[in-house]
Protein backbone atom coordinates (compact mmCIF):
# COMPACT_ATOMS: atom_id res chain seq x y z
CA UNK A 1 0.00 0.00 0.00
CA UNK A 2 1.43 3.47 -0.87
CA UNK A 3 0.36 7.20 -0.83
CA UNK A 4 2.57 9.05 -2.79
CA UNK A 5 2.33 12.92 -2.39
CA UNK A 6 3.70 15.62 -4.43
CA UNK A 7 3.26 19.30 -5.71
CA UNK A 8 4.81 20.85 -2.66
CA UNK A 9 7.13 23.41 -3.20
CA UNK A 10 7.82 27.43 -1.82
CA UNK A 11 5.28 29.88 -3.13
CA UNK A 12 4.99 33.38 -2.89
CA UNK A 13 1.77 34.94 -0.97
CA UNK A 14 -0.73 34.73 -3.37
CA UNK A 15 0.42 32.45 -5.14
CA UNK A 16 -1.17 28.79 -6.22
CA UNK A 17 -0.25 25.38 -5.89
CA UNK A 18 -1.65 21.98 -6.83
CA UNK A 19 -0.79 18.85 -4.49
CA UNK A 20 -1.49 15.52 -6.17
CA UNK A 21 -1.58 11.77 -4.25
CA UNK A 22 -1.09 8.98 -5.84
CA UNK A 23 -2.45 5.42 -4.71
CA UNK A 24 -1.97 1.96 -5.32
CA UNK A 25 -2.00 -1.03 -3.47
CA UNK A 26 -5.54 -1.00 -2.46
CA UNK A 27 -9.30 -0.37 -3.97
CA UNK A 28 -8.79 3.47 -4.56
CA UNK A 29 -12.36 3.57 -5.75
CA UNK A 30 -13.76 2.22 -1.81
CA UNK A 31 -11.88 4.44 -0.08
CA UNK A 32 -12.37 8.28 1.12
CA UNK A 33 -9.44 10.60 1.18
CA UNK A 34 -8.48 13.08 2.80
CA UNK A 35 -6.17 15.92 3.17
CA UNK A 36 -4.30 16.70 6.35
CA UNK A 37 -1.37 19.35 7.55
CA UNK A 38 0.89 20.29 9.90
CA UNK A 39 2.59 23.27 10.76
CA UNK A 40 5.80 23.45 12.63
CA UNK A 41 5.04 23.25 16.05
CA UNK A 42 1.43 22.11 15.77
CA UNK A 43 -0.49 19.35 16.07
CA UNK A 44 -1.57 17.61 12.70
CA UNK A 45 -5.15 18.64 11.35
CA UNK A 46 -7.59 17.82 9.01
CA UNK A 47 -8.09 20.43 6.18
CA UNK A 48 -10.39 18.76 3.67
CA UNK A 49 -11.78 14.81 2.54
CA UNK A 50 -13.51 13.50 -0.74
CA UNK A 51 -15.86 10.95 -0.63
CA UNK A 52 -15.34 7.64 -2.35
CA UNK A 53 -16.93 8.39 -5.70
CA UNK A 54 -15.88 12.16 -5.33
CA UNK A 55 -19.40 13.39 -5.05
CA UNK A 56 -19.10 14.91 -1.84
CA UNK A 57 -16.32 17.00 -0.56
CA UNK A 58 -15.86 19.00 3.01
CA UNK A 59 -13.64 21.77 3.96
CA UNK A 60 -12.57 22.93 6.90
CA UNK A 61 -13.69 26.85 7.29
CA UNK A 62 -10.44 28.67 7.16
CA UNK A 63 -9.48 27.43 3.73
CA UNK A 64 -12.94 26.62 1.97
CA UNK A 65 -12.53 29.14 -0.21
CA UNK A 66 -9.38 28.80 -1.61
CA UNK A 67 -8.93 25.14 -1.17
CA UNK A 68 -10.09 22.60 -3.95
CA UNK A 69 -10.38 18.56 -3.52
CA UNK A 70 -10.87 16.42 -6.45
CA UNK A 71 -9.79 13.29 -7.30
CA UNK A 72 -9.45 10.68 -10.57
CA UNK A 73 -10.52 6.82 -9.53
CA UNK A 74 -9.37 5.75 -13.06
CA UNK A 75 -5.77 7.39 -12.17
CA UNK A 76 -6.43 6.32 -8.64
CA UNK A 77 -5.28 9.96 -7.48
CA UNK A 78 -6.19 13.05 -5.75
CA UNK A 79 -5.91 16.83 -5.94
CA UNK A 80 -5.70 19.72 -3.78
CA UNK A 81 -5.70 22.90 -5.41
CA UNK A 82 -4.24 26.01 -3.03
CA UNK A 83 -4.86 29.11 -4.37
CA UNK A 84 -4.33 32.59 -2.81
CA UNK A 85 -1.85 31.24 -0.47
CA UNK A 86 -1.13 32.41 2.75
CA UNK A 87 1.64 32.18 5.13
CA UNK A 88 -0.47 30.14 7.62
CA UNK A 89 -0.61 27.73 5.17
CA UNK A 90 2.84 26.41 5.44
CA UNK A 91 3.28 23.32 6.60
CA UNK A 92 3.57 19.19 5.73
CA UNK A 93 0.69 18.35 3.53
CA UNK A 94 -0.46 14.52 3.91
CA UNK A 95 -2.61 12.23 2.28
CA UNK A 96 -4.53 9.67 3.76
CA UNK A 97 -7.25 7.11 3.01
CA UNK A 98 -9.57 5.44 4.71
CA UNK A 99 -12.24 2.28 4.01
CA UNK A 100 -15.48 3.88 5.05
CA UNK A 101 -16.91 5.31 1.08
CA UNK A 102 -18.23 8.58 3.63
CA UNK A 103 -15.68 11.81 4.18
CA UNK A 104 -14.54 12.11 7.19
CA UNK A 105 -11.55 14.01 9.29
CA UNK A 106 -11.45 12.22 11.58
CA UNK A 107 -7.58 10.99 11.81
CA UNK A 108 -8.18 7.74 13.89
CA UNK A 109 -10.27 6.45 10.92
CA UNK A 110 -7.98 6.45 8.35
CA UNK A 111 -5.75 3.17 7.47
CA UNK A 112 -2.94 4.86 5.33
CA UNK A 113 -1.34 7.78 5.31
CA UNK A 114 1.37 9.42 2.49
CA UNK A 115 4.54 10.92 3.49
CA UNK A 116 3.94 14.09 2.96
CA UNK A 117 4.69 17.09 0.78
CA UNK A 118 6.24 20.45 2.27
CA UNK A 119 4.40 23.36 1.25
CA UNK A 120 6.19 26.89 2.19
CA UNK A 121 4.59 30.60 1.62
CA UNK A 122 7.11 33.27 2.20
CA UNK A 123 8.13 36.25 0.01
Amino acid sequence: VQLQASGGGLVQPGGSLKLSCVASGFTFGNYAIGWFRQAPGKEREGVSCINNSGGSTYYVDSVKDRFTISRDNAEQSVYLEIDNLVPDDTAVYYCAAHRFAACSLRQSWYDYWGQGTQVTVSS
